[in-house]
């Protein structure tokens, strides 16, 4: 387990970058005006609910960083459980870890997921890297198109592996911008491509949290048969809202995040 939260989050993030090229772009445009640190709102990860990769084995080494449960949610069009999970000093991003339900995919989708985590060394899941591993399996590229086929979701976690899939800008650190939409605007006009299932931005401020991303990058990836150009991780915004009892939302929406998860869509 990793010594500190900082050294865990700068591994991700250099993880992150390797395969997202557009994150370091988003950086020096706002940052460039913020002239100030970019501040993370959360990171968000994904796995199989199968007994080795459950979401439980992503989040213990977390919560051995202190972090506690604070949320759960369910997406039931796309099969997939989540929690999310903060840093009771209020000073670190929170978490966000989903896990695909494997039991409830196509028979053939069953076997060959069971057939990748088998690859697997159970004991990985403990390593201090294990978060930013990415794939432990052989997978072909026939293999990837069938899961593609039916789950997004588990084609993306079957080609990457374990790893960050997003990094989310708190727009409410941003010192240029107090909305979302002029983010969107200002990352529109310099020609990124956004993801705009249903609406450019998901949520507002009826339900505490609004939320954006970007369409995830598409890069060159090695199959066991083959290299293929497929999606690799993208960008969100979110901005949060103080709720009735004056206190910001730390929540997920999961509206929302349904549509969020749709940024790794091959479309």
């Amino acid at each position: 387990m990793h010594a500190s939260i900082e050294n865990l989050f700068a591994a991700l993030w250099q993880d992150y970058l390797a395969i997202t090229p557009s994150a370091e772009k988003v950086h020096a445009l706002l940052g460039a005006e913020q002239q100030q640190v970019i501040v993370n709102d959360h990171v968000a990860f994904r796995t199989f609910a199968l007994s080795k990769t459950q979401l439980q084995t992503l989040a213990q080494h977390f919560e051995a960083l202190g972090y506690e449960a604070c949320g759960e949610y369910n997406f039931t069009s796309k099969k997939v459980s989540a929690k999310h999970y903060q840093h009771p000093s209020g000073e670190h991003p929170k978490v966000f870890i989903s896990e695909l339900r494997v039991n409830e995919l196509s028979a053939t989708a069953q076997a060959i997921i069971a057939k990748l985590v088998e690859q697997m060394d159970g004991a990985s899941v403990q390593q201090e890297n294990f978060l930013y591993s990415g794939r432990h399996w052989q997978l072909n590229s026939s293999d990837y198109k069938t899961l593609q086929a039916e789950s997004e979701y588990a084609s993306w976690l079957a080609a990457w592996g374990f790893r960050a899939n997003h990094f989310t800008v708190s727009v409410n650190h941003l010192q240029q911008y107090s909305e979302l939409a002029d983010v969107n605007d200002k990352l529109i006009q310099a020609g990124f491509i956004m993801n705009s299932s249903g609406g450019v931005i998901k949520g507002g401020p009826d339900v505490y949290l609004a939320q954006s991303s970007t369409m995830a990058d598409k890069v060159a990836h090695q199959f066991s048969d083959t290299t293929l150009t497929i999606p690799s991780c993208f960008y969100e915004f979110a901005q949060r809202y103080t709720m009735p009892n004056g206190e910001l939302y730390q929540g997920f929406v999961e509206a929302s995040a349904d549509k969020i998860f749709e940024s790794t869509d091959n479309s």
